[in-house]
């Protein structure tokens, strides 16, 4: 009987052995695994900053060298930037960009500076196209923005262009008149426009001219209104 009892507890004490024995692996697995996680967790915010280090180095690497892209700020105001175009000429490189913007996502591709070509009289080659739009797109996206679209005048007024560049046949077959001179090769026109006008006082001009003519539509409005009531309430009567 004692045999059996003492039997009974060597038993039991076994299976407490075990069952501590089989809790500890499970304890000692579990935070082996949380710390494989932290550590791969460690490794990849490592690599993270690695790689931005990476990039601010190279980055400033090519500042240093001359070579680094400017970066455009988001909001891009064209009067302030192209100065030396006035804004009605702006607002007509606008509409221009618009009619050959049929996508109406705000860039004209490849196919579309196609179309454009064809209907100002002088289609290019694919070659000739993808080489128009390199002479501008800073962001090297393939396709031309609308501030990469004034490059294209501005450039031109300037006699940057070369002489068979399809940009400068762009310039000088569009309907725009960012000056004859410019488009030419006088490198000097802007600065005889500066002289001649200065951009603040051409702005406000602009500016205060817009402003009347809105008004001058308001009176007119208003007078055809009174115009129609008259009448309305002679026939009323």
């Amino acid at each position: 009987m004692a045999s059996e009892e003492l039997a009974q507890k060597l038993q039991r004490r076994l299976q407490l052995e075990e069952s501590g024995a089989a809790a500890e692996g499970e304890a000692a697995a579990a935070k082996g695994e949380e710390a494989a996680g932290d550590e791969a967790e460690r490794s990849c915010l490592t690599a993270s900053a690695d790689a931005e280090l990476s990039a601010k180095l190279c980055r400033r690497q090519d500042i240093n060298e001359g070579a680094a892209q400017p970066r455009r700020a988001a909001v891009f105001n064209p009067y302030t930037e192209f100065k030396e175009f006035s804004r009605r000429q702006i607002k007509d490189m606008e509409r221009m960009f618009r009619l050959y913007d049929s996508g109406r996502d705000g860039y004209i591709d490849l196919m579309e500076l196609k179309l454009m070509m064809e209907k100002l009289g002088a289609p290019q080659t694919h070659l000739g196209l993808k080489n128009m739009i390199k002479e501008v797109d800073e962001d090297f996206d393939g396709k031309l923005s609308f501030r990469e679209f004034l490059l294209i005048f501005h450039k031109a007024a300037a006699g940057e262009l070369e002489e068979d560049s399809g940009l400068l046949t762009l310039a000088k077959l569009s309907e725009i008149d960012v000056s004859i001179e410019g488009v030419k090769g006088a490198k000097n026109f802007f600065e005889a426009k500066v002289q001649a006008l200065s951009s603040a006082s051409k702005f406000e001009a602009e500016i205060k001219a817009e402003q009347d003519e809105r008004k001058r539509e308001e009176e007119e409005r208003k007078h055809r209104r009174a115009a129609f009531r008259e009448l309305k309430s002679a026939f009323t009567q």
